[in-house]
């Protein structure tokens, strides 16, 4: 799906700002900081930025990796509701990059009766195969 495709299915109004985040997401591969995305798009103000990662994070077309710095990769689901493409995330103590596992799903977590999970997060720690060499 092309990446206008993927904002209009979500109900996002595609501008060109919006177009140029989700593509330097997209590009990036892995999850980037708010400070990284910035640097990526020098030209784009950093409040409409973060508005947009907003907008973005509310129809669940990125995905946001709570931590310092929290960091954000765009979601290829096709809902607008629920993510299906959730997987294992992977952060190298040495270059400080995180990367996606994006063949390693999380696993199914059971949870006691009367709990709803809305989101579910898998972070590993560890050094990277650039890294290690």
């Amino acid at each position: 799906m092309m990446l206008e495709q993927l904002l209009e299915h979500h109900g996002v109004k595609v501008t060109s700002n919006r177009l140029r985040i989700a593509r330097a997401l997209e590009e990036a591969g892995r999850p980037l900081s708010l400070m990284e995305l910035e640097e990526r798009l020098d030209t784009i103000d950093k409040s409409n930025v973060f508005r947009a990662l907003g907008a973005f994070r509310e129809v669940h077309l990125v995905h946001v990796l709570e931590g310092d710095p929290v960091r954000y990769e765009l979601c290829h689901s096709h809902h607008e509701d629920h993510d299906d493409d959730l997987h294992v995330h992977f952060y190298c103590e040495k270059c400080h990059r995180t990367y996606c596992l994006e063949n390693t799903p999380i696993p199914p977590v059971e949870v006691p009766e009367g709990y709803g999970v809305q989101e579910a997060s898998y972070y590993l720690k560890g050094i990277c195969p650039n890294c290690a060499k």
